[in-house]
């Protein structure tokens, strides 16, 4: 794979997520008198992206990541804290600072094919965003831009008149990468892009998204269960489980060392390609099921499963501390500490 793009860390964030909660009122049960209970889908979630920065964000099924990735560009509703865009309030501000957030921040889904109008021809899709946020282009400047674009995500002329169907999963992928980047934006989230492709497929797309990011200066937030798709192209990463933050921080030192349990028990499960190193690993197996969300446990929760969890665990939600050189934010009071 390619180099990893350079990022300027001292620059102003792009985007700024204070505090995010993403809460459903469910059924308890069948029955119309059963009431309702909340689901916390995302639980005060607070991370920041800077301009030509890739943020990766990884946890388990059900953790949340991509409620949040849609709550950012407001696909799903918000029930409390802040998103900012080039310093501008978006969840509760004026309509005026929300058009640029959907003209500046566009989206790539997991399932390349459903994401895709059937009805329309590929230069219909790619071109939507562009005739929806700039409607004075002209048509012909509009195809010279469609066809610009595919041609950079590895298209051609020929496939302007076909349809969605008559494309293989990496083909639809690379129309979705084109479609979220012909008008220009400065950010995109990524949401799981790749998992379902197959193993070369994902190489390629990753190693697209890089070059892309690098020709366009482009900001990422890549949403991902693979732990190596996100250390291949992510600069800081953002680990969660039941709607909270447990670790964010530097790539390096968060798969150097980790210092969340939940952190640590995620890397030592992903696969070494060397056979005799595979062997001789210590594998940290989580004791347990994930709680359900509509009754997270007390306290931290990733208590019920934590091998270092002690009873202070319990009480309160653990406040994010900084540790290391990186400046990496572990909500753990154990921060650190293995279990012996």
């Amino acid at each position: 794979m390619t180099q990893n793009v350079s990022y300027d860390e001292s620059t102003e964030p792009l985007l700024s997520v204070n505090d995010l909660k993403v809460h459903f009122n469910v059924p308890r049960g069948k029955l119309p008198w059963s009431g309702k209970a909340t689901l916390r889908a995302v639980n005060g979630v607070s991370f920041d992206v800077r301009r030509g920065e890739t943020v990766g964000l990884v946890g388990e099924s059900g953790c949340g990541k991509s409620t949040l990735a849609r709550a950012i560009v407001g696909l799903a509703p918000v029930s409390g804290g802040s998103v900012r865009w080039r310093g501008a309030e978006t969840v509760q501000g004026a309509r005026r600072d929300i058009v640029p957030l959907r003209r500046d921040v566009q989206m790539i889904f997991q399932d390349p094919l459903a994401s895709l109008d059937p009805r329309m021809t590929i230069e219909q899709i790619v071109a939507e965003p562009l005739l929806t946020h700039q409607p004075d282009v002209s048509r012909a400047d509009v195809r010279s831009r469609v066809l610009t674009m595919l041609e950079r995500v590895g298209l051609n002329a020929q496939h302007l008149r076909r349809y969605p169907h008559e494309f293989s999963g990496g083909q639809c992928q690379r129309v979705g990468i084109a479609r979220a980047l012909i008008g220009e934006p400065q950010l995109v989230i990524c949401d799981e892009p790749v998992s379902a492709l197959d193993v070369s497929i994902q190489a390629q797309i990753v190693n697209l998204l890089r070059d892309l990011q690098r020709e366009l200066s482009l900001s990422l937030l890549f949403v991902a269960h693979d732990l190596a798709v996100v250390k291949a192209i992510s600069h800081r990463v953002l680990v969660m489980y039941l709607g909270r933050v447990m670790e964010f921080g530097e790539k390096r030192e968060v798969y150097a060392t980790p210092a969340h349990p939940y952190t640590r028990a995620l890397l030592s499960a992903v696969p070494v390609p060397d056979p005799a190193v595979e062997r001789e690993r210590r594998h940290l197996l989580l004791r347990g099921e994930i709680p359900s969300p509509l009754s997270p446990p007390s306290g931290c929760a990733f208590r019920t499963r934590c091998p270092d969890a002690i009873d202070a665990c319990g009480e309160t939600p653990p406040e994010a501390v900084v540790r290391g050189a990186g400046m990496t934010r572990v909500a753990c009071i154990r921060a650190g500490v293995s279990a012996t």
